[in-house]
């Protein structure tokens, strides 16, 4: 177990500025992709999650909504992660989210979910002999719909002047 950081910097790429594109990768082009086919066969990650952010468009305007699960636990997001070695030498481990198609309760909200692990399968994502694309492929569909649930929240979740993470001393 470790953190990593969201946005993934290839190692082989030349700086970190790439982070900020590489927020999600989709699961059916992984394996396709440059930057992920490698990972996808040998460096797959969950994060933990009880849940996430999708705005949902109303005619010009946008409604946050917080999607999670009906028995409102802790899930896994299927990812990908690498470690970056900087010019100065610093190592960066970073990650990217796994996304697919949405189900019908997505469908409404985003053209795309993230890909939640099933508990059950967590340890065939996370086992690093496993090497079959096929069926690492083969976990990488959208989320029962029938086990989540999704409602509107306020504005100030997506304004990040109100992230009161930065505001904790301890």
């Amino acid at each position: 177990m470790g953190q990593l950081r969201w946005g993934l910097i290839p190692s082989w790429s030349k700086d970190e500025k790439m982070a900020y594109k590489m927020i999600n990768a989709k699961a059916e082009t992984i394996r396709e992709k440059p930057s992920f086919k490698n990972l996808f066969i040998r460096k797959r990650c969950i994060i933990p999650a009880d849940g996430f952010y999708e705005w949902m468009k109303i005619g010009n305007d946008k409604q946050p909504m917080r999607i999670m699960v009906k028995d409102k636990g802790v899930f896994s997001l299927a990812g990908l992660y690498d470690t970056w070695k900087s010019p100065d030498g610093g190592r960066i481990n970073t990650c990217t989210i796994i996304t697919t198609k949405p189900n019908t309760l997505m469908a409404d909200i985003h053209d795309r979910m993230p890909v939640i692990i099933k508990r059950e399968d967590e340890s065939l994502w996370l086992n690093r002999d496993v090497q079959d694309g096929e069926l690492l492929e083969s976990l990488l569909l959208p989320f029962e719909e029938e086990q989540m649930q999704a409602y509107p929240v306020s504005k100030m979740v997506g304004n990040v002047r109100n992230d009161f993470y930065q505001d904790l001393t301890l």
